[in-house]
């Protein structure tokens, strides 16, 4: 029986999903990395890191499942969006990839807002640009690293850099591409005038490509290193949060998807190019053909708790500060927490903005900072909810995904703040699952997205419901959360 292969180029590791047509995982490998901090306001991750953890995980999964591997009939991709990786002819990179967490690009964000009037961003990018996004960073690179510029023969994302290495083949899927904000959205093609507007030049833009499309096939060069055979068909992939919602079964408009990882992002599918005139939240083209998806995007969200736990309370583990939170009841005795470690993105756009705990009394311990930053980050979710609604979009229900899904507190503090019904799907790593299942369907190997979600996506039977006192309380609470960035604003410059 033929296998699919599905692999996922996070921020902070890569992973890999073997499974049959059945539906079952027959191995799931993952290696970590960091991110690349070499002074303040950058954040670069060298590109090769990545290829090589990717080869350790399929080596281990191909000596776990030596027969299941060497039957692998389609390859799929997920990846970190927004980031910038350049490589020459021979696809050896020519500078450390900017990733989206990057914060030096401010002088080239003026730049582009000089040349293309907000009314002119809104059609035609549909997106506000933001440090850490592939448009600004080629502009920073064209200043500050012309040598490095000048050898540039493409531009690509994370997940297009290994699907080079594994095809010899360049080329990006429209999901990523709309995520470097130099993309037409409603053409599903680069912003060719605006491009050209701000001095790029036509030729290092890769062809766009719809994700399920078969981007090349495995080369003999993959097969000596990795020990995957010659021959595999490999799809363009996409994006990790359209993978993430397809991994999670929602292929229409009418449930919400939360990820709470590094990052984290509140989304929902739509087959139209709807989109906030204001750019408070995302719009980008969908792993599905023609589709779009919608989201607000937080830059600090799993990293928020992950801080926490390393670099101020030195805990051992997650689970731990999932029993810390347990004991403080909901509000936190009167703690918030903005979430702004590294700027905010939705709804605020500020590069600037900074973290804050609001509201510190004697009564407070370590359990309450725990409990005060799961709120935060949700707190963060709920104002990218109140765009959706202002532009007619709103859903009942959240499937969750992400390491916070893992966190039967966190899930219900979302149930709690958000006002919605909050599900977990059984299959986990939910980004590896949709690339496998782009894959499948893809390649014919499966019939079909929408089949393939009702043979492979189980949701766990309980559900998060909102408990009613304390989402009326977090509303009194997010009436004053609402008001903090507005009230320190001016202190942060």
């Amino acid at each position: 029986m033929k296998t699919l292969l599905g692999i996922d180029i996070g921020t902070s590791s890569a992973k890999a999903m073997l499974m049959d047509l059945d539906g079952q995982v027959l191995s799931l490998q993952a290696e970590d990395y960091d991110v690349d901090i070499p002074q303040e306001g950058y954040a670069q991750q060298d590109p090769e890191i990545w290829w090589k953890a990717v080869q350790n995980i399929l080596l281990t999964i191909k000596s776990q499942q030596p027969e299941a591997y060497a039957s692998v009939g389609a390859i799929g991709f997920s990846g970190q969006m927004h980031s910038l990786v350049t490589a020459d002819k021979e696809g050896n990179p020519v500078y450390p990839a900017i990733v989206w967490l990057d914060q030096r690009s401010q002088k080239q964000l003026e730049e582009i807002n000089r040349h293309v009037k907000k009314e002119e961003l809104a059609r035609v990018i549909h997106n506000r640009v933001f440090t850490g996004f592939a448009f600004p960073s080629l502009l920073w690179m064209k200043e500050n690293q012309p040598e490095s510029f000048r050898r540039i023969y493409k531009i690509m994302t994370a997940k297009d850099f290994i699907r080079l290495k594994m095809t010899g083949v360049f080329g990006t899927d429209v999901s990523d591409a709309s995520s470097t904000t130099g993309f037409d959205m409603k053409k599903r093609d680069w912003a060719w005038e605006i491009l050209g507007r701000l001095g790029l030049p036509e030729d290092i833009f890769p062809e766009c490509h719809e994700s399920m499309e078969i981007a090349g096939y495995t080369t003999k060069e993959c097969e000596e290193q990795t020990g995957l055979p010659i021959g595999i068909p490999v799809i363009y992939g996409a994006g990790d949060q359209p993978a993430h919602t397809i991994g999670s079964g929602v292929i229409d408009g009418r449930v919400f998807v939360s990820n709470i990882g590094t990052g984290g992002q509140v989304a929902v599918y739509s087959p139209t190019d709807a989109y906030d005139p204001e750019m408070r939240i995302h719009t980008f083209c969908h792993g599905l053909p023609g589709a779009y998806t919608i989201f607000g995007a937080h830059l600090c969200s799993g990293m928020s708790l992950k801080w926490l736990k390393n670099q101020v309370l030195g805990l051992d583990s997650f689970a731990q500060m999932n029993k810390m939170a347990e004991k403080v009841p909901a509000g936190s005795d009167g703690l918030l927490y903005l979430p702004y470690l590294t700027g905010s993105r939705t709804p605020r756009m500020d590069a600037g903005a900074q973290g804050l705990f609001f509201g510190l009394q004697l009564r407070h311990n370590k359990n309450h900072f725990v409990r005060a930053v799961m709120e935060g980050v949700i707190y963060d979710f709920h104002e990218a909810l109140d765009i959706f609604r202002e532009i007619g979009i709103d859903c009942p229900k959240i499937i969750a995904c992400g390491g916070g899904a893992q966190s039967p507190t966190w899930l219900q503090i979302q149930a709690d703040i958000l006002n919605k019904e909050v599900q977990v799907c059984e299959n986990k790593e939910q980004a590896c699952l949709g690339a496998c299942m782009m894959a499948g369907a893809g390649t014919g190997l499966l019939d079909s997205l929408e089949s393939a979600c009702q043979k492979y996506i189980r949701l766990e039977e309980k559900v998060y419901r909102p408990i009613p006192e304390n989402a009326a309380l977090y509303q009194e609470k997010y009436a004053v959360y609402k008001q903090l960035y507005e009230a320190v604003k001016d202190l942060y410059k």
